[in-house]
C-alpha cells in the first residue's frame, strides 16, 4: 500500500511539474512577444502628439483676474480670465517661473488658486522661446492616492490572494497595452490577437490566483467558452445588421491613422466585447467552480449529475443580478447621452437604429449572453472533471 501511494504522489508531482511547465509559457509567451510588437519601428517619425511638450507645476501667484459668475448656463461656475504666475515643477525647464492668460469657459474651467498644482503646455517658438498655456488641473496625486487605497484594501482583505489577484490583473493590462494594441496597429488581423489575448489573460488570472487544480481547470474551460459565445453573438448580429468597426464613432480617425500603419477595424466591434465580458465572465466561472469544488470536497460521495444539479442552482441564483452587469456598466459610462437623448425627445425609430446606441446595446446583449452561458459550461466541466477527482489533486 505504501508504494501504491508514494507512486501516486510521484505521479501526481510529475503533473504537476508538466502543468507548471505549460503554464509557464502561457505566462511568458505574450511577454516575449512584446519584443516584437510594443516598440515602433526606428523609422517611424514621432506623432504630433509626441511632440508636444507637458509639464507639472505650481500656481504661486494669481497677479489679477477677470471673472463672473455665470448663472445662465454655467451653474454659477466662473468664467472669464485669470493672469497666473507659474512655477514648473518637471521637464527640462524645472523651476523656471512663468506668466501665463488662463481662459475660463463653462467647460474648459481650471479655476486655480495660489498653491493648486497644474499641468502646463509648453509651447515653442522659431526664435527658441517658449511660453506656457493652461491645460488641466494635476490630478496625478488623487489618481495615485486611491491606485494605493484599492492595493491597500485588496491586499488587507485578501492576503496571499489579494496579492495574486494584482499580479493577474497587471499581467492583463501589460497584454492588452502592450500586446494587443500594437499588433492591431501593425496591421495584425484584429479578431485572432484579441481571441489569443483574451485566452491568454484569462488562463493567465486564473492561474496565478489558484494555481494548478481542477477547480482552476474548470473555471478556465467556463471562462473562453463564455468569451466566445459572447464573440459569435456579436459577430453574427454585426452581419446580420450589419454593424461593424466602421459604425463607431472613433472609426475616421481610426481610419485616417490606419492607412499608415495597416490597422483593420473592421472586427473592432467584437474585439470590444470579448474585453468587457472577460472580467465578468471569469467572476462568473470562478464563483460556480469554486462553489462546486467546495461541495464536492465536503461530499465525495456526489455523483456528476448531482454536482451538475447542484452548479445550474448556484448559478441560476446569480444570473439575475450578472446578465445586468455589462447593460448597467454601458448605462453608466452613457449616462450624459441617454441624457441628451430625453432631452432632444429622439423618436423611438430614429433612436433604436442610430449606430452608437445599437453597438452599446449589441455590446451589453452579447456579454451578457456570454456570461449566462458561462454558468452550465462551467457546471458541466465541474461535473465531468471533478466527480471523479483522484485523492491528492
Amino acid at each position: 500500500m505504501n508504494i501504491v501511494n508514494t507512486r501516486n504522489r510521484r505521479l501526481i508531482r510529475s503533473t504537476q511539474a508538466v502543468l507548471a511547465a505549460v503554464a509557464c509559457v502561457l505566462l511568458l509567451l505574450p511577454l516575449m512577444l512584446l519584443l516584437r510588437f510594443s516598440r515602433p519601428a526606428e523609422a517611424d517619425p514621432a506623432t504630433s502628439a509626441r511632440k508636444k511638450m507637458y509639464a507639472q507645476a505650481e500656481v504661486t501667484a494669481v497677479l489679477s483676474e477677470d471673472l463672473t459668475p455665470d448663472i445662465q448656463y454655467g451653474e454659477e461656475r466662473r468664467t472669464g480670465t485669470q493672469e497666473v504666475e507659474v512655477r514648473l515643477l518637471s521637464g527640462p525647464h524645472k523651476n523656471e517661473i512663468l506668466q501665463l492668460t488662463n481662459f475660463l469657459g463653462v467647460l474648459n474651467n481650471v479655476d486655480v488658486s495660489a498653491g493648486d498644482r497644474v499641468i502646463v503646455r509648453l509651447i515653442s517658438n522659431e526664435d527658441g522661446s517658449y511660453y506656457a498655456v493652461m491645460f488641466n488641473y494635476d490630478r496625478s496625486t488623487v489618481l495615485g492616492g486611491v491606485l494605493l487605497v484599492f492595493c491597500a484594501v485588496l491586499l488587507l482583505l485578501g492576503g496571499k490572494k489579494g496579492a495574486k489577484a494584482l499580479l493577474g490583473l497587471l499581467y492583463t493590462l501589460i497584454c492588452i497595452w502592450f500586446l494587443l494594441i500594437p499588433c492591431m496597429i501593425q496591421g495584425v488581423p484584429v479578431i485572432p490577437v484579441t481571441v489569443y489575448t483574451v485566452a491568454a489573460t484569462a488562463v493567465a488570472s486564473l492561474l496565478l490566483l489558484d494555481g494548478f487544480s481542477r477547480k482552476t481547470l474548470c473555471a478556465a474551460l467556463g471562462c473562453v467558452g463564455g468569451v466566445s459565445a459572447a464573440a459569435i453573438t456579436a459577430w453574427a448580429a454585426g452581419r446580420l445588421t450589419p454593424l461593424d468597426g466602421f459604425n463607431m464613432t472613433e472609426a475616421e480617425n481610426l481610419l485616417l491613422y490606419g492607412s499608415d500603419h495597416g490597422l483593420r477595424i473592421g472586427g473592432l466591434l467584437v474585439c470590444g466585447v470579448l474585453i468587457s465580458a472577460l472580467g465578468a465572465v471569469m467572476d462568473v466561472a470562478m464563483s460556480i467552480a469554486s462553489a462546486e469544488w467546495e461541495l464536492i470536497t465536503v461530499h465525495p460521495e456526489l455523483t456528476a449529475g448531482e454536482l451538475f444539479r447542484s452548479g445550474m442552482h448556484i448559478g441560476r441564483d446569480a444570473m439575475g443580478t450578472m446578465a445586468n452587469t455589462l447593460i448597467l456598466a454601458f448605462a453608466g459610462s452613457s449616462f450624459n447621452m441617454l441624457l441628451l437623448i430625453q432631452v432632444y425627445d429622439i423618436p423611438f425609430l430614429q433612436l433604436i437604429n442610430t449606430d452608437f446606441l445599437c453597438i452599446e446595446l449589441l455590446q451589453g446583449m452579447a456579454g451578457s449572453l456570454g456570461i449566462l452561458l458561462t454558468v452550465p459550461l462551467v457546471a458541466a466541466a465541474g461535473a465531468c472533471v471533478m466527480a471523479r477527482r483522484p485523492t491528492g489533486v
